[in-house]
């Protein structure tokens, strides 16, 4: 138990680098997600054939990418063929938001159709342009539903950045996975990993239960 308390304090700074890390990468890529999968979820309920059939086709690829494969055909893949390469933190964000945002695209789609179509019609009818409607009428209302799925969508892209340590990012696995290589003791400093990410987990989960229930409440009311 003193070994255990010891190492943890002694690297204890290292970890809290890593952990740093991946919160920040978890943040910036659900942010640049969003963005994207807020307009492939547009696009999904478009009356365009050709808008949607982007959207779904775009949602099929990347939910059938597991985020390994994903992250070594962007980091390696991609740049060894046109001949360029890209910052690790950089490739981390890119990598978790475009996977983010083929979960997120759907979330959006379901939220926006679970508003009544009844609104919209009613907004049209009144002369307000479609974009506006959407603005101003439809989404305001689809955010209140939508607000809990994203941040279980913000939890899952948290536990995703302990792939990056494959394209040799800082995150909190990767941390632990060097303080292992010189202390060799894998049970230790894995644990205050697995401590780590379930204190971050946990806290995600009560306040997505807290909002949940105050969209509830705030929609109720």
């Amino acid at each position: 138990m003193n070994e255990f308390i010891s190492l943890f304090i002694k690297y204890l700074p290292q970890l809290l680098s890593g952990l740093q890390m991946t919160i920040a990468i978890a943040v910036l890529a659900l942010f640049f997600g969003v963005i994207i999968g807020l307009v492939f979820g547009l696009m999904s309920i478009s009356k365009n054939k050709l808008l949607s059939g982007i959207a779904t086709f775009y949602v099929g690829l990347i939910r059938g990418i597991p985020v390994f494969v994903l992250a070594m055909y962007l980091y390696f893949g991609i740049p060894a063929l046109l001949g360029f390469t890209i910052p690790a933190f950089n490739a981390a964000i890119i990598i978790l938001a475009i996977n983010s945002s083929a979960f997120l695209c759907e979330i959006f789609r379901g939220g926006i159709q679970a508003v009544d179509f009844g609104q919209m019609e009613a907004a049209r009818s009144l002369g307000i342009p479609y974009r506006q409607t959407m603005t101003h009428v439809i989404l305001p209302q689809a955010v209140k539903i939508m607000v809990p799925s994203i941040m279980n969508q913000f939890i899952s892209t948290l536990k995703d950045t302990s792939i990056l340590s494959i394209i040799t990012v800082r995150e909190l696995m990767m941390n632990s996975q060097i303080i292992v290589s010189s202390t060799f003791e894998p049970f230790y400093i894995y644990t205050y990993a697995v401590i780590f990410y379930l204190i971050m987990v946990t806290a995600l989960t009560v306040l997505a239960r807290f909002i949940e229930r105050r969209m509830k409440y705030d929609h109720r009311g």
